[in-house]
Order: C-alpha cells, then sequence, then structure tokens
C-alpha cells in the first residue's frame, strides 16, 4: 500500500494543516486516500475524514496494541490509493522511555516513509543538523521527505531549501508561509471539530488549494511508493451474539460528536440500528433498547441545551425507568444536575447527583488504565481480571457528589471522576470521564449490547402483562 506518516519534531508545527491539505488535494485528483490518526484523538481526524471524504482511523498501540493496529491498518487501507498516516506529538515521542509506544514505532511497524513537518520559525542553516539527528537517532525509520512550514517568505524558504539540499540526502519537498488563511481557530481541545464549522468545506478547500501550490504532490506520490509490502489484512472483529432488533440510540449533533467511525461500525455489524438523537432539537426520545451520549463540548451549547427540557426530562425518566445508558466524558457532563462554564450555570438532565464544573486547566490528560470492580459495573467482563486501556482529556469536574457513590472503575493511571475511581453507576446507566476503543481485548459495544438485549428480554414479559391487564 502507498503510504505517508507526517510527523514533526514537537507538537504544534503544522502536521495537521499538512495532512488536512494534502488529504483533500490528492482526493481533488481523484485517488482514494484513507487517512490516519496516530493515538487517541477525535478532533483531527473529523477534519482529515471531511478533507478525504471517508472516515479517519485512529492508530493506537496503546489502546489496541501493536497487532490489532497493524492488522487494522492493513484492512482499513486495503484498496485505496494512499494512506495518509498523522502523527502526534513528535516523532520519537510517546508513552515509554524506550519508544515502544511513539510515531517512530508506528512507522516503522506499517513499513511507512516518514515525512517531517518542520516548524522553522527562526531557523535556517539548523535545519540541516535537526533533520540528521532524526536520521541517526533511529536508522531503520525512512525519513524520506521535509516540508518547511510558518516560513518567513520566499528568501527564508531558498535558505532552508539550500541547506537541506547541501548537507542532507532528504528531498526538500516545499515550504508553507505564515498564511491566517489556512489557519484552523482553536480552543482548550485543539481544533475546533469540523462538525461545528459552518465553513468547514470552504476552508478544507483553501488549505487544499495552498498546499497543491506550494508542496511537490508528485514526489509526494513518488515517495509513498517506497512503503513496503505488509501482511494481507485480517477480517474484522466479528461479534460475538445476534443483536439485531436493538435500538441503540446515539447523541450526535453540535454538541456532542466525539465517536470512533469504529465503534460506530461495530455496532452495525454486529446488527444494532443507530438511532440518531438531536439533544438541541429532539423533544422526545424514539422507541430505544439503550442510549449511548459521546463526548464533545456540552458548555458550549449550555443554553441551548438547557432551552431543550422537554428531552432533558425525557432523558432523566428512561434511565430512572432502567434505559442501559452509556455515557463519556461529555455525555456525563450533561446528565450531572447542572453545568457551570465561566460563571454563568445551566440546568442539565440531573441524573446524577453532581454538578459539572469547567475548569481553566485540564482535570485529567493522557491514556488511562482502569480496573474493572466486577460487583459494580452493569455489563462486566467475561472474564474479569483484566485492565482496560482508554484515554481522557478533560476540562471539567464534578462538584458536590452525593450519596455514596457505585463506581465500575479503579483508575491505576490517569484521574477519572475523583482521582481514585472512574464510571459512575446508576440503575443502569455507566458514565465516566474516560474514552473507550472498542478492541479485541476491550470489546465494550459487545458487552453494552448484550446488556440492552438482557434488559429488553427481562423487561418484555413484564410489558406483555401489562398490556394484557390493560
Amino acid at each position: 500500500m502507498a503510504a505517508l506518516f507526517l510527523s514533526a519534531a514537537h507538537k504544534s508545527s503544522g502536521k495537521t494543516t499538512l495532512s488536512i491539505g494534502l488529504a483533500a488535494a490528492f482526493a481533488a485528483r481523484g485517488l482514494d486516500v484513507q487517512p490516519f490518526k496516530k493515538g487517541p484523538d477525535y478532533i483531527d481526524p473529523i477534519w482529515l475524514g471531511m478533507a478525504a471524504g471517508r472516515p479517519c482511523y485512529n492508530l493506537d498501540f496503546h489502546v489496541a496494541g501493536k497487532a490489532e493496529t497493524v492488522a487494522d491498518y492493513c484492512r482499513r487501507g486495503a484498496g485505496a490509493d494512499l494512506c495518509l498516516i498523522e502523527g502526534n506529538k513528535g516523532l520519537h515521542d510517546g508513552l515509554d522511555l524506550d519508544g515502544s509506544n511513539s510515531n517512530a514505532a508506528l512507522a516503522r511497524a506499517l513499513h511507512a516513509p516518514v515525512v517531517m513537518v518542520v516548524d522553522a520559525r527562526g531557523t535556517m542553516r539548523g535545519i540541516a543538523p535537526l533533520l540528521i539527528g532524526y536520521q541517526v537517532f533511529d536508522r531503520e525509520v525512512n525519513i524520506a521527505g521535509v516540508i518547511a512550514n510558518l516560513t518567513g517568505g520566499p528568501r527564508h524558504e531558498a535558505k532552508l531549501r539550500a541547506a537541506v539540499e547541501a548537507y542532507t540526502d532528504i528531498p526538500f519537498l516545499g515550504a508553507l508561509g505564515n498564511d491566517p488563511a489556512i489557519s484552523l481557530d482553536e480552543r482548550h481541545l485543539g481544533l475546533i471539530p469540523g462538525y461545528e464549522d459552518r465553513a468547514a468545506k470552504s476552508r478544507i478547500e483553501q488549505i487544499a488549494r495552498v498546499v497543491g501550490d506550494r508542496v511537490d504532490l508528485e514526489r509526494l506520490l513518488e515517495i509513498a511508493g517506497q512503503a513496503r509490502s505488509l501482511p494481507a489484512p485480517l477480517a474484522p472483529l466479528a461479534p460475538t451474539g445476534d443483536f439485531r432488533g436493538l435500538r441503540i440510540g446515539i447523541a450526535r449533533d453540535r454538541a456532542f460528536g466525539f465517536y470512533y467511525p469504529g465503534d460506530l461500525e461495530a455496532f452495525a455489524d454486529a446488527g444494532a440500528e443507530l438511532v440518531l438523537i438531536d439533544t438541541l432539537g429532539d423533544t422526545r426520545l424514539p422507541a430505544l433498547d439503550g442510549l449511548w451520549l459521546g463526548g464533545g463540548f456540552p458548555e458550549r451549547h449550555a443554553a441551548a441545551l438547557e432551552s431543550n427540557a422537554a428531552l432533558r426530562g425525557e432523558i432523566r425518566a428512561a434511565i430512572e425507568n432502567g434505559l442501559p445508558t452509556y455515557a463519556e466524558c461529555g455525555g456525563l457532563m450533561y446528565l450531572a444536575r447542572s453545568l457551570r462554564w465561566r460563571d454563568v450555570v445551566h440546568e442539565m438532565v440531573g441524573v446524577l447527583p453532581a454538578d459539572a464544573v469547567m475548569c481553566e486547566r485540564s482535570q485529567g490528560r493522557g491514556y488511562v488504565e482502569l480496573a474493572e470492580i466486577d460487583a459494580a459495573h452493569p455489563w462486566p467482563a467475561a472474564s474479569p481480571g483484566g485492565n482496560l486501556y482508554a484515554h481522557e482529556f478533560h476540562y471539567s469536574r464534578l462538584e458536590g457528589l452525593s450519596d455514596a457513590p457505585h463506581y465500575a472503575y479503579e483508575v491505576l493511571r490517569g484521574n477519572g471522576i475523583d482521582g481514585r475511581h472512574d464510571g459512575y453507576v446508576y440503575r443502569n446507566l455507566l458514565a465516566g470521564y474516560a474514552h473507550q476503543r472498542h478492541t479485541a481485548d476491550n470489546p465494550w459495544v459487545t458487552r453494552f449490547l448484550a446488556f440492552a438485549r438482557d434488559c429488553k428480554r427481562a423487561a418484555t414479559p413484564a410489558i406483555a402483562a401489562r398490556e394484557a391487564g390493560a
């Protein structure tokens, strides 16, 4: 498979802008571009998926393991003209000192040539020793090209090009200036999600035009062809059980949009129907067998969420009546009594006896490791004992949590709800800050669907009896 792995010396070097521009530019040429993002992330993949015209998938050794990650890459990329992988942070940055979770390790595992995106501000001749150092540090990584970003103009670009060509054997593929026309607005979690940016399509087209003009696309395609072959793709993770007929509501709107495409596909592969819920516009819940409230930015839409009292009441009543419900991060905040941001308080669903408060600083960030408390988890693992690997990234915390909470997880790494626990359990609700991914070791979608099916079966005789009595 032809592949390009975009990386950098450090974060915020411009990888995402280049990746979006390249995905859109190659797609505009008629190529089938399959985008990927290294590590846990929702927002960059949304933009990359919009640019390429197909879902962007995450590649994460910590969550899925190396073998499953490589197999998933092979399966998703099969048939594409180009696999475009955006790294996170720097090329050699990762979870462990040995680099086993780094971008370099992923590039080696995928046999993908690396294109370095260098933040060139304040740098001229110094770009050469930087690149040479990265080559020498790990000679198994194929650094096949460099693109300079945030250059000061044609003269600066010419000096950078001359230094790279004089002192290295790495092709200089182009440069982007500090151009406001292709800048992407940011907020505390990074880029604004594409689904919230009403001008997203025109922004992507503009970035593609600039990148197409300033970067050697033909040479990049030649480099992509250097990717070495990988084993034949494996079959997708097969669902265990038949869940046809189950209807699972999913909040997908401007307030909630953080979902992994692979998890969405896992519901469909299992035979379940995902029913879209607009928390800002819908006033009634349809007939459901389960409810999934993902992450997002509910604080930015708190007034609209509060004004939709009808739906909040429907959700509260459904959970009180035992509807199997799973909520992550933003979904957890939505289920609290209230949400406070910038000293403004808005009423939320009120199922959780706590108030969600937005903070200036991160309250939980990065990978998490959780130990399941089987007695409390509403849908415990079939084989207890293994730990759950996930991630969290939240600026909110819960205040005033009343009663004695039941938690599904003990936090071994991370922050969770109170620094020691995550996964608040109430009736058939599980709500926490950890973001899970459906993997072979953590088939959470299958577990949740099995729980929803069992709850439906248990309720059917009682419903039938009530209807017969009526």
